[in-house]
């Protein structure tokens, strides 16, 4: 927390922050105990406390940004000048302070979320109309081009209603985002990342351009074996791959096509679930190796009360939220999971992430409370992903789960099922930002607003609709995270940012290998670097985080280009004679 001090320049400053950081500590801690009860035990009446709680903390947190607005050019620097701009960028989306928009906005934002909520459709042939999960089973397992195509049109209809909404959403939450001294909210977003909102821009369109080749080569490949699958009359030889055909909704994830596209077996040479079965039938050993994995760093055990306090399993009597979410409700000490964790491998993994947060979490509690955050927002996912990097065959060998870590013969098939999850990501978690920054511009008025969305998926993705989309549809309504005003670029720079910090962790550890097969467990200076990075917080400007554990002041997606250098070589041969791109 921010203490008073005395002193001519910076005092009325320093009592503002104080007031800021202790009253949006009080209602930050209120919402995340309301939304823990809630997550953890649905009802009507903790779902009502929950909101009424971040009702609350939002009304708070808009007030004081807004206060915080003319300080921007208050004579501080230093922590303080830090301090004041964070809490500039608390929330992605500021009411105007006109009580009747600031209403009409939240309703809004409420009936945007609430349309993607209760988004239903039923496949042709089916008795009832099926939620977004079971439409992307769909996507995952079937082979036939007109049920996809019906499942994809079906769900994407649940856009059309949200336009208008959207459209208006848009021009309140501009209104509000240059009440606190921002040209719009797509401006607002880009400001949390220590430079100017066009050099960002620019930045993240310079990172892409680096990894572009590798996507070209990944989707070059996949389209000749889904060609050969379909046919030419479905799949063009040199045009964009037909969106519905990968796997995913949005095209965004292709692990669901690598039975159909692995050069052999896709079966590991081990089976990581089935060995966790034979150690264990308990979900907290499952996170028992979590915490040894960062124990083997240096990091402290975590707390008792996480393991009193969290939620391992479904509990048998209410529902529950099982999604998986790290936690720390006091801001200090009380961290938690909570997920509804299987003994299989999949889960394993995802424990070694959500742990990455907690441990996170927990490095920078005696930061002011504007601090107690991650470098930039890519920074929080990126960590957790580093770190089940690390869960590798020779890990898995180190602790005991396997007698030997097996031979580089299966690496190809790993890193091509590794290069379908997050390669194919690059393209899709960029242009979700690049359009809503556009969109807030004005620069895509509401009507192109559905023809901009599919020449930025084209252009960037490769992919086209498998039926023609007019204006009188508006297909980004059908991923979530725009009707629910969630800013993405945060993924795409994590899916950059892991394979940096991976290779950074590395640097000076014991052995060798590819980085694909190195794992950072057991390595002290490793674990030091990683917590002296982890422990500033958002106190410091992102570059100089990075620096502290890796040595650059730079993205780099060099790192992710060595990790995936053997495919890149592979998917080269496999294209011979290809065009690549669209």
């Amino acid at each position: 927390m921010t203490t008073p001090t005395t002193g001519p320049a910076a005092s009325e400053v320093e009592r503002f922050l104080y007031a800021a950081e202790t009253e949006l500590l009080a209602r930050s801690i209120e919402t995340q105990e309301a939304e823990w009860v809630y997550a953890t035990y649905i009802t009507p009446e903790t779902e009502s406390l929950a909101a009424r709680a971040n009702a609350r903390l939002i009304a708070s947190t808009v007030d004081w940004m807004k206060r915080a607005a003319p300080l921007a050019s208050a004579d501080v620097a230093g922590p303080l000048a830090r301090q004041v701009g964070l809490l500039r960028l608390l929330l992605p989306l500021v009411a105007p302070s006109e009580p009747s928009a600031a209403e009409e906005l939240t309703r809004i934002v409420a009936a945007l979320q609430g349309a993607y909520g209760r988004g239903r459709y039923r496949p042709r042939g089916r008795a009832e109309a099926l939620p977004l999960e079971q439409l992307d089973q769909i996507l995952k397992v079937s082979r036939d081009p007109a049920e996809l195509a019906d499942v994809w049109g079906g769900w994407h209809a649940i856009g059309a209603p949200m336009r208008g909404d959207f459209a208006r959403y848009v021009e309140l939450g501009n209104r509000g985002a240059r009440e606190v001294g921002f040209e719009d909210t797509g401006a607002m977003w880009r400001s949390k990342y220590d430079m100017p909102p066009g050099a960002f821009a620019r930045e993240v369109e310079r990172l892409w351009e680096k990894v572009r080749p590798l996507y070209l080569s990944l989707h070059a490949y996949v389209r000749r074996r889904l060609r050969e699958e379909y046919g030419e009359t479905v799949v063009p030889r040199h045009g964009p791959i037909p969106a519905h055909l990968l796997g995913n909704m949005w095209a965004q994830d292709w692990v669901a096509l690598l039975p159909r596209v692995a050069p052999g077996p896709t079966a590991p040479p081990y089976d990581l679930t089935a060995l966790l079965g034979q150690r264990t039938n308990d979900p907290r050993e499952i996170v028992r190796y979590a915490e040894r994995f960062f124990s083997s760093l240096g990091f402290a055990p975590l707390p008792p009360t996480f393991w009193d306090r969290s939620m391992f399993s479904r509990p048998a009597d209410r529902e529950v939220v099982c999604h998986a979410s790290a936690w720390d409700l006091d801001f200090v000490e009380d961290l938690r999971i909570k997920m509804c964790i299987e003994i299989d491998a999949e889960d394993f993994r995802v424990i070694h992430h959500e742990l990455g947060h907690n441990y996170y979490q927990r490095a920078y509690n005696r930061q002011p409370f504007l601090f107690r955050d991650s470098a930039h927002d890519g920074f929080h996912e990126a960590v957790g992903d580093a770190i089940a990097l690390s869960v590798t065959p020779a890990y898995l060998a180190r602790i005991g789960l396997l007698d030997s870590a097996p031979g580089p013969e299966g690496d190809i098939a790993f890193l091509l099922e590794r290069a379908l999850e997050k390669i194919a990501f690059l393209p899709f978690g960029l242009l979700i930002d690049q359009w809503r920054w556009k969109v807030f511009s004005g620069e895509i008025p509401p009507e192109e607003y559905n023809r901009s969305w599919w020449e930025l998926r084209r252009r960037y993705q490769g992919v086209a609709p498998p039926v023609p989309r007019g204006e009188d549809a508006f297909d980004p309504g059908a991923k979530y995270h725009v009707p629910a005003n969630v800013p993405y670029m945060r993924y795409f720079l994590a899916h950059i940012l892991q394979f940096q910090f991976h290779r950074g962790l590395l640097k000076g550890a014991g052995g060798d290998g590819p980085l694909h097969a190195r794992s950072i467990y057991g390595e002290r200076v490793a674990g030091e670097r990683l917590e002296r990075m982890l422990a500033m917080g958002a106190s410091r400007p992102w570059p100089e985080a990075l620096a502290a554990l890796t040595g650059e002041e730079r993205m780099d997606a060099g790192a992710l280009l060595e990790y995936f250098a053997p495919l890149r070589t592979w998917l080269d041969e496999q294209n011979d004679g290809e065009e690549l791109g669209w």
